[in-house]
């Protein structure tokens, strides 16, 4: 528990530094709703995650006005629906019908987002995981609160290019099928390489088979209190500068680890993981990019970027890890465009380009995230973007990501409004020289030699 210097120390956090738990996330398994037909498997995962469900939003209210912490989000993951349905679902159409029963209970239990509408094909597609990839237009456009993944590599197993170039289609449809509402579909929906089991963060969560049968994890944030923190940092060196992230690190990661095991407590459910990303929005002062900048640069993009992000991320995981006993998901900081005041900024002024944010995946948490790109970008070229940030995770060992929107009907220089959280986009220019021959050979990219390990 918090001692009282830490209940001071977490008050000043919430009250003027934007301090927030992003999310309390219950992870559900939903291997026992195996069944021989559609309408029973969907019978049987509504009544789940109802049943396992109910309770949750109300619990994170109380804690909420018990301990004063902000809870921004209530989360479900469930075991990635592809091998939920993959007996019962003999068309894409039979697997919309799982997204609109996982939007209607979602909804019912009364939580934000519901994710696990995914598929795990780092290897290959089974016949029911490609319907299921297939489905992904429709049931995006047609539910609300679903959020969708396909792991398509890792670093034991290499990348399966026929999802790949197949994810550079649907994304296409994704955006094509929600243009009234400039391509929203596209922000539920990523494409990993090493996914993780544990995350609670969406749109990539899901609930990992080697999970228990339900499970809470809690998603934590704070990189306005990082920033606040480095002003009395300034004009020091990087040893005061490293030991201030890390100690302001614990201090967020303890607020999380005391919501983590009340909420599970409470709901007699396991306490499964602590994200401690740093995790921005669009508010003022609640931005990753003000910390970087705060760490020395004129603007997020300018050269040492990478070199500062490398830093922060790693010394966000030195300090967390110690408070808390579960550490997992992504952890570590988030770089999404649209979500950050400040990298939005330096995207529109042009500082801020698609190259260096590859660059900065490969040391931040996940990879490129709700990034708006030209409607008119070809299919292949997304495909293209994805084997890359893949290829980043594969070769790394780890979580890469990539969640853009090819917003549709606009191009470079003009906005998209993706609303709350998800903030707004500056569509950014993309390199649109062709890769089509390499991304539609077909088969799988191997992999790398350091993966032979047993």
């Amino acid at each position: 528990m918090l001692n009282i210097m830490e209940v001071h120390e977490t008050n000043q956090m919430i009250e003027q530094e934007r301090l927030d738990v992003r999310t309390i996330t219950m992870g559900i398994s939903l291997l026992d709703c195996v069944a021989g037909t559609v309408d029973e498997v969907c019978s049987n995962i509504y009544r789940k995650i109802v049943d396992k469900a109910h309770d949750l939003v109300a619990t994170g209210e109380a804690i909420e006005r018990e301990y004063g912490i902000p809870i921004v989000n209530k989360r479900i993951t469930v075991t990635p629906v592809s091998l939920v349905g993959a007996g019962a679902c003999r068309s894409s159409e039979d697997f919309v019908r799982i997204a609109h029963t996982l939007d209607r209970a979602a909804k019912e239990v009364g939580v934000d987002l519901i994710g696990g509408y995914s598929a795990l094909v780092s290897k290959a597609m089974t016949p029911a995981e490609e319907r299921l990839i297939r489905s992904l237009p429709q049931a995006l456009s047609e539910t609300d609160i679903v959020c969708s993944s396909v792991n398509v590599g890792s670093t034991k197993t290499g990348i399966d290019m026929n999802s790949v170039e197949l994810l550079g289609h649907i994304i296409k449809d994704i955006a094509y099928a929600t243009r009234d509402n400039d391509s929203y579909g596209c922000v539920k929906f990523v494409a990993f390489c090493n996914a993780p089991d544990d995350n609670p963060f969406m749109a990539g969560g899901f609930h990992g088979v080697t999970e228990g049968d339900a499970v809470i994890n809690v998603g934590v944030s704070g990189p306005g209190v990082v920033s606040r923190a480095l002003d009395a940092a300034v004009g020091r060196d990087f040893e005061f500068l490293c030991e201030t992230i890390k100690r302001t690190a614990f201090k967020i990661t303890r607020v999380g680890q005391l919501v983590a095991q009340e909420a599970a407590r409470r709901l007699g459910v396991p306490f499964g993981i602590i994200d401690l990303s740093l995790a921005p929005t669009p508010a003022q002062g609640d931005s990753v990019g003000e910390v970087l900048e705060k760490i020395g640069l004129a603007q997020v993009g300018a050269p040492g970027t990478t070199a500062a992000l490398a830093m922060l991320n790693d010394q966000v995981k030195k300090g967390g890890i110690m408070a808390s006993s579960y550490v997992g998901g992504l952890s570590g900081a988030f770089i999404p465009v649209s979500e950050d005041q400040v990298m939005i900024d330096a995207a529109s002024a042009g500082c801020l380009t698609i190259e260096k944010l590859e660059a900065m995946t490969c040391v931040c948490s996940v990879g490129l995230d709700m990034i708006a790109i030209p409607g008119e970008t070809s299919a292949s070229t997304i495909s293209g973007i994805i084997a890359d940030e893949a290829a980043i995770g594969m070769v790394n060992q780890k979580t890469t990501a990539v969640r853009v929107i090819p917003v549709y009907g606009k191009g470079v220089g003009e906005s998209a409004e993706f609303g709350g959280l998800m903030g707004h986009a500056p569509i950014i220019p993309v390199n649109q020289t062709s890769c089509e021959a390499f991304v539609t050979r077909g088969g799988r990219i191997p992999a790398p030699i350091h993966s032979f390990k047993n």
